[in-house]
């Protein structure tokens, strides 16, 4: 009775979804004890999926899109639809034939592709290499940027460049500055200090008023700032970085570099003012040459005669002049780059700057010598802006003879008697 009652509850079901009973029937599992059924719950995964094997359909709650079943055909049915055999060579399904050529092609020579527009007509870049290798010349790429000089891949030029920065320099400062200094102090050892032969008189004349020394200490105070910070690029990493250490030294360079930077503006302003206000007085006469063969009065005890200024202080003012233009000017160069010239400029302009301040600086240490240990008297003439008489009779009578008679004609307008150098 209970087989029954289960097949019943199995038949009904297919019956209900308009299946066959009979297979289903044939392919019903075993009846299962009472026991089992207990056991294992209606609901459970491993009864769902026992359903499902035995063709009894979804259970409730199931989705309704089930994957498709492939059909099953007979033996007899594959043997009849089975393809007769053949010598033909297979071809995959769904993939065309290809059309099999009777005659082999020809082959073709590929066509090479034509050379670009801006290389039509011209060398290759290893024959221009070759070319401006044994010529000496400038060694560039080819760019498609506006900027030129980034084609630059060899210089020749920069070779002596490099060659004068790092040993024709330093030997024309050493032997320039270092020169200077080591006859400064043989003369003064073997002369001494020049006196004032007569005295001191006591009595005074004004020299330079206080625009003259204001821009005369203006040009010199810059001119020492850009002399020692000019040095130190060139001789500090040999003199000073053993001394003081490296990041000493690093400091010092920086700030360094920054004042010779920004006090060349000061330091020509005062070329141009002190341009304008001696030129005048120092432009060479016959009797600059009578001056230079007597040395000056520095040899001997003989003071030639001068108006206000001599040879020597005319060759100062020339060649602080001539030599701070050309220095200034190359200087700018330097600080504005690639403003005015190409590389090769700027190698020009950093040569010409450094020879010629070299020169200055040789130039400028025999001034500072003579106008302050070299001349009893002399640095008053730029400190307080007067002498004192009887030092400016011994080595300027002219300029003193040309101030009386200035004095005289302003106590005595119209007097055109000549007194005698120092009358009252």
């Amino acid at each position: 009775m209970r087989r029954a009652l289960l097949s019943l509850s199995v038949a009904l079901p297919l019956m209900a979804a308009g299946l066959p009973a009979g297979p289903a029937l044939a392919q019903a599992p075993a009846p299962q004890s009472g026991e089992t059924q207990q056991a294992v719950p209606q609901n459970s995964p491993t009864t769902q999926r026992q359903g499902q094997d035995n063709g009894a359909g979804p259970d409730k709650g199931a989705p309704e899109l089930q994957a498709p079943v492939p059909e099953t055909q007979s033996a007899g049915e594959n043997q009849q639809r089975q393809a007769p055999n053949s010598t033909a060579p297979q071809q995959p399904t769904g993939t065309p034939a290809a059309p099999q050529p009777s005659v082999a092609p020809t082959p073709v020579a590929p066509i090479p592709a034509p050379p670009p527009l801006g290389d039509q007509g011209q060398p290759s870049a290893e024959e221009r290499e070759l070319e401006a290798a044994l010529k000496g010349q400038r060694i560039q790429g080819r760019i498609s940027i506006p900027n030129q000089t980034a084609s630059n891949l060899v210089q020749p030029a920069g070779r002596d460049w490099r060659v004068f920065h790092n040993r024709t320099l330093n030997w024309t400062g050493g032997i320039a500055v270092g020169g200077m200094i080591a006859l400064l102090a043989l003369f003064f050892l073997l002369r001494g200090r020049i006196r004032v032969a007569s005295g001191f008189s006591g009595r005074m004349m004004l020299r330079f008023n206080f625009l003259e020394r204001t821009v005369h200490w203006m040009t010199a105070s810059t001119f020492l700032v850009l002399m020692f910070s000019g040095l130190n690029l060139t001789f500090g990493r040999y003199l000073i970085r053993p001394l003081i250490g490296p990041e000493a030294f690093t400091a010092l360079s920086h700030y360094g570099k920054l004042a010779h930077n920004f006090l060349a503006f000061p330091f020509t302003l005062g070329v141009v003012l002190m341009f304008l206000l001696w030129v005048k007085g120092n432009i060479p006469n016959k009797q600059d040459w009578v001056w230079i063969k007597q040395f000056g009065g520095m040899v001997g005890h003989g003071h030639p005669a001068a108006h206000r200024f001599n040879a020597g202080q005319k060759a100062i003012f020339w060649v602080t002049v001539g030599g701070g233009a050309l220095v200034a000017a190359s200087g700018y160069l330097l600080v504005f780059p690639f403003t005015v010239t190409d590389v090769t400029g700027q190698q020009w302009g950093h040569m010409v700057h450094g020879v010629l301040s070299m020169l200055m600086m040789a130039t400028m240490l025999a001034h500072i010598y003579i106008g302050t240990l070299g001349i009893e008297g002399s640095f008053s003439a730029m400190g307080s802006g007067q002498v004192d008489y009887n030092w400016a009779r011994e080595h300027h009578s002219l300029w003193v003879e040309d101030e009386v008679v200035k004095a005289h004609e302003t106590v005595r307008p119209g007097s055109t008697s000549q007194r005698a150098v120092g009358a009252d």
